[in-house]
């Protein structure tokens, strides 16, 4: 049973993100705005023995230019994209950190830094133990995203880092929620939560290409990622951070912070069925989002729009959109539904992370985002995705963004307007 009288209000006061579409909230924004897409063929390595060819490449990032040089070069760019995320949010939300006990970070990642291990095997193959990394033991553990934050921010609340792949990022702020929310710790004022994510490695990109996850759409990369499309054929691989500053409610209002959206609820499942394919009727989908609604004392007639998780593979989208159905019946058929990986990309762990803070965003705009490259909508997908990439402008009070990843793990979260209750 909810005891609210015991519940702390959660609201979300910064925003952080490094993407190929842009950097920052600001220019995040601008990229899903603008809507030209980011993938192209990859640079990074040889890609061209493997069937898919594709990524979503950051090309403006620069550690150095917010890290210490030192310190940026002692972290692999896993841990480098999620500590930038961190202080973009921190900076975002005017926080300032004097109580470094009253503040903690969740960050969740797929792979962490396990492409920098690759690298690091490959120098151990040619150049023996003599030319590896002293760094290596240190960045590909799954802690290290969170506990760079921490040490670079002087954090000394909980540091929590988990691995529950395409949804690691949505699994840290639903649990970062749940701690400032429910938590024993009433000392605990604020948390930073994300995903981060830094995949483009040749062994870590062709063990996606070898299973057919990702889109074999090389002549024409800037609408292979086609959500929801009838002719979507899979992923595109890409990279980045999302971090969202979480903050107690009466803490944010007594500083006169500006507030983007307040989050209201989480929902967690497991399909239990495959590592890969998602369960045929979408019911644990589903109630993800049941379980989320309820959290947050809803029903689905307050949902106003559902950023999908849209990974543009053949399985996951008609069967995220037969989970919509269930989980919010009749109100699927009177909402936009749309999914903004057509511009980004996959950046598996952090995908999640990087579209809350789109979800906040568009709260705050008033505007939800279109679903771009989708042109011929699959029938078996068929709800308002705003085609084209176009979106349109409309107050949202309440918006669930959706993660599902391998192994059946399904997160959702709860997002309102912030005036939506006083």
């Amino acid at each position: 049973m909810r005891d609210d009288n015991r519940r702390r209000r959660v609201v979300i006061t910064g925003l952080g993100a490094v993407t190929p579409i842009g950097n920052g909230a600001g220019g995040l924004w601008a990229g899903v705005l603008r809507g030209v897409s980011a993938v192209r063929r990859v640079t990074r390595f040889d890609a061209s023995v493997f069937r898919s060819q594709l990524a979503a490449e950051i090309d403006d990032f620069r550690p150095e230019d917010s890290l210490d040089p030192r310190r940026a070069k002692r972290l692999d760019r896993f841990s480098q994209l999620a500590v930038v995320g961190a202080q973009q949010a921190v900076a975002d939300s005017g926080l300032v950190l004097r109580d470094a006990e009253a503040t903690g970070v969740y960050i969740g990642s797929a792979l962490g830094g396990v492409a920098f291990g690759e690298e690091q095997h490959a120098t151990y193959v040619q150049r023996g133990l003599r030319g590896v990394s002293p760094q290596t033991a240190l960045a590909v553990f799954g802690g290290a995203g969170s506990s760079n934050v921490a040490i670079e921010l002087g954090l000394h609340g909980p540091a929590m880092g988990n691995a529950n792949s395409c949804a690691s990022g949505t699994v840290a702020i639903g649990e970062a929620f749940r701690a400032l929310r429910d938590g024993p710790d009433r000392q605990l004022t604020a948390l930073l939560a994300g995903g981060a994510e830094a995949p483009l490695a040749p062994l870590s990109f062709g063990a996606f290409a070898i299973i057919k996850a990702m889109s074999v759409a090389n002549a024409e990369p800037a609408s292979a990622s086609r959500p929801f499309d009838l002719r979507r054929d899979g992923f595109v691989m890409g990279e980045g951070a999302g971090v969202l500053l979480l903050e107690d409610r009466e803490q944010a209002l007594a500083r006169g912070a500006r507030i983007y959206a307040e989050l209201l609820g989480y929902g967690h499942t497991n399909d239990a069925h495959h590592m890969t394919a998602p369960l045929p009727d979408g019911s644990q989908a589903a109630r993800a989002m049941r379980l989320a609604l309820a959290d947050a004392g809803l029903e689905p007639a307050h949902v106003d729009y559902v950023n999908a998780h849209g990974s543009a593979t053949p399985l996951n989208d008609s069967t995220e959109v037969l989970a919509i159905r269930k989980a919010l019946g009749e109100r699927a058929e009177q909402i936009p539904v749309t999914a903004t990986k057509g511009l980004h990309g996959h950046a598996l762990g952090a995908s999640g992370a990087i579209e809350a803070v789109i979800a906040c965003l568009a709260i705050q705009a008033r505007y939800v985002p279109g679903t771009a490259n989708l042109c011929e909508p699959d029938p078996a997908c068929d709800l308002q995705h705003l085609p084209g990439g176009a979106g349109r402008c409309q107050q949202i009070g309440v918006a669930l963004s959706n993660s599902f990843g391998f192994g059946g793990i399904n997160a959702c979260l709860v997002f309102a307007h912030p005036d939506r209750r006083a």
